[in-house]
């Protein structure tokens, strides 16, 4: 995960929740053509440093930055898109860097939304993984990939042809956009930044469970619906028996813990009383 500080760092968590809310509901499909689209105004926007200013200028109101976002962008890129960019400029930045930073974040987030949606998201975290190994090994590879000379739609061919067959769809589209911008960064880092984002989403899907007794069919069922409606996407359930939970359950799932323990109660009963 892209890694902010100050105020970027809460308008990231921010966007990443728009995100979420975005994301609830939509197909696979629609997932990664949001995706897609969040990366097509990222070249837009990472290209031109006068552009980030202008979205991040904290002396223009947000409604004139987010029309400067329609102007660019409507006639390009779908609705959803565009309002996560609209909730994008309306938000505080440290530096005009850290929109471009946070819009690569979510679209990486997006697309392995897309995958999760479809089954997947274990799978592409592993390919992501696999391609960052390949590179590491095949200098030959690695060189025909960072070259300047050659388009990035050549690159995106050469991806396809190699690896088009044997990886999953998210995989190579995420491959695809990591040879379209680049952002002043190799190719190791590019993938390494999206390896950390495709593993924030997993984590923001995955709820760790900890209690005392095993769950019915029924309660894990209940309890994941109840944690599916809430993200917005599929949540998947990992449980732990532990002895010494004492009542109750502890849920983890991205930044959020929900502690319902007689322990947690207990404790919070008694800072209660001292306070």
């Amino acid at each position: 995960m892209i890694v902010l500080g100050g105020s970027s760092r809460q308008s990231l968590a921010a966007l990443r929740v728009a995100l979420d809310n975005t994301l609830n509901g939509v197909s696979a499909g629609d997932a990664s053509a949001i995706s897609s689209d969040l990366f097509k105004a990222l070249v837009a926007i990472d290209s031109s440093t006068g552009l980030r200013r202008a979205l991040t200028d904290s002396s223009r109101d947000a409604a004139s930055k987010s029309d400067l976002v329609s102007d660019l962008f409507k006639k390009s890129l779908g609705s959803k898109a565009l309002s996560l960019l609209g909730n994008a400029v309306s938000l505080r930045w440290s530096a005009p860097s850290g929109i471009a930073d946070a819009i690569e974040q979510i679209a990486v987030e997006a697309e392995a939304a897309a995958a999760n949606l479809s089954d997947s998201l274990n799978l592409v975290q592993s390919e992501i993984f696999t391609f960052s190994k390949l590179l590491i090994e095949n200098p030959d590879l690695r060189t025909a990939l960072s070259d300047r000379a050659q388009s990035p739609e050549s690159k995106q061919a050469l991806l396809k042809t190699i690896f088009g067959s044997k990886f999953s769809a998210s995989t190579n589209n995420l491959l695809a956009h990591s040879v379209e911008g680049r952002r002043a960064r190799s190719i190791e880092k590019t993938i390494t930044a999206y390896s950390h984002a495709v593993t924030a989403r997993r984590n923001r899907v995955n709820a760790h469970i900890k209690s005392s007794i095993a769950l019915s069919d029924g309660q894990a069922k209940k309890l994941a619906d109840s944690l599916t409606k809430k993200i917005g996407q599929p949540v998947h359930l990992n449980i732990e028996i532990d002895p010494n939970v004492l009542g109750g359950i502890s849920i983890r799932f991205g930044d959020e813990v929900i502690d319902g323990t007689i322990a947690n109660r207990l404790a919070e009963a008694s800072r209660a009383l001292v306070s």
